[in-house]
């Protein structure tokens, strides 16, 4: 009789705590391109510019991520992964701690540009974990990690906001990522293997140089690529802009009330783990289709009823986190479907894809609240979701 394995109960390459732990290592670092978010009212005041200035904080995070993404993820292919996961993690904490102690907007966007780019070490891992699980398991794999980004990108915010409202300085929430980013090199890199199972091991020029190649030659990264930039947009255009909508009447929250946003919407990251699995069963489509309408629908209640309920919002960013959380899940169990020795430098075109959306969603998302308010952000994220939806329309011939 034929069971389904208990989660992340994987193949011998991947133990379950190795990937618990890889989870929790993927949550760590990626809540260094989140946590700024809630502070930029903070860091606005803090720094005496602008609203639109600091939102320019949360645009080079995602900027900075592309760009490590494009130049460093590729590595996971061929690198030896221990060494590079340890020199990541020591830049990170570095770019951190001088992001801790700027004393101006030009300094702190560097920072945060030049540790954006290093603090990769999740997309290396996604790839990784995938190959050592073996083909039966690995959609499984991606989903716990998945659940970790989640989880990472979602607390952090919390967290952040938190520790800036208790002590009253932005940068103390800079130095507590530090900290924890720092404590990360003292265990994971002996969790990796020296070199990505069935990696190739080609010459760092050849490596990146295959890259458009990779794109013309598989129409499902196209798809997933274009679903993560599309969705990804608007999600980061949300996340960067509530911290204004809070900070204004009728709410007048600081912070800590922004960033508790990110602890009260955990159950949906929770409910988000089985996209994985789902995507197994039902295929990535399937997924894609389900998260574009969790998503369509937190827009449109928070277009209606968002301008002074509380409750509303709530709702609205548990639907929108479940929706993103499913949805880059779906991406990227369809990409990792394709050979496993090209696995990283796949991942790296769709996050390549999905943060210079997000970058583009961050920035336009402040003009359009700056301009239009929060009824033209909302409007802003409804456009780009049917444009996702289009595009998933026309590729019903894939998965």
């Amino acid at each position: 009789m034929t069971v389904d394995a208990p989660p992340m109960t994987t193949a011998p390459g991947l133990r379950r705590r190795t990937a618990l732990l890889f989870a929790t290592a993927g949550a760590l670092t990626v809540a260094n391109i989140y946590f700024p978010q809630p502070l930029l009212d903070a860091i606005a005041a803090g720094l005496g510019i602008s609203d639109t200035a600091a939102g320019l904080v949360a645009t080079a995070s995602q900027v900075g991520y592309a760009l490590g993404i494009a130049l460093v993820v590729p590595l996971a292919d061929t690198a030896r992964l221990r060494r590079l996961t340890t020199v990541l993690l020591v830049l990170t904490t570095a770019g951190l701690l001088v992001a801790a102690t700027a004393p101006g907007p030009v300094t702190l966007t560097l920072a945060t540009v030049a540790l954006s780019t290093t603090t990769v070490l999740p997309q290396v891992l996604m790839p990784v974990a995938a190959s050592m699980a073996g083909p039966d398991n690995g959609g499984r794999a991606v989903g716990l990690i998945g659940i970790g980004l989640t989880l990472g990108s979602t607390l952090s915010r919390t967290l952040s906001g938190a520790v800036t409202g208790l002590s009253g300085d932005w940068r103390t929430a800079y130095l507590v990522a530090a900290v924890l980013t720092g404590g990360l090199a003292l265990f994971v890199p002996r969790l990796l293997p020296e070199r990505s199972p069935g990696g190739a091991r080609l010459p760092y020029r050849r490596l990146i140089g295959s890259l458009p190649g990779l794109v013309r030659a598989h129409p499902e990264l196209r798809l997933s690529a274009f679903l993560g930039a599309t969705v990804f947009a608007a999600f980061s255009a949300f996340w960067t802009t509530l911290a204004f909508h809070l900070a204004a009447p009728p709410f007048s929250l600081g912070a800590a009330g922004a960033g508790l946003f990110g602890l009260l919407s955990l159950p949906a990251a929770l409910l988000s783990y089985p996209a994985g699995r789902l995507s197994d069963r039902r295929g990535p489509r399937y997924v894609n289709a389900m998260s574009l309408g969790c998503t369509a629908v937190a827009f449109l209640v928070m277009g209606v009823f968002g301008d002074d309920s509380l409750a509303v919002l709530i709702l609205g960013t548990n639907l929108l986190v479940y929706g993103g959380s499913c949805s880059q899940v779906a991406n990227q169990v369809r990409i990792f479907r394709l050979p496993g020795e090209i696995r990283a430098r796949l991942n790296t075109l769709f996050m390549l894809a999905s943060f210079g959306g997000g970058a583009l969603g961050s920035l336009g998302g402040a003009v359009l609240h700056g301009r239009y308010g929060w009824t033209g952000l909302v409007l802003g994220c409804l456009a780009l979701l049917a444009v996702a939806a289009a595009g998933l329309a026309r590729a019903r011939h894939l998965d």
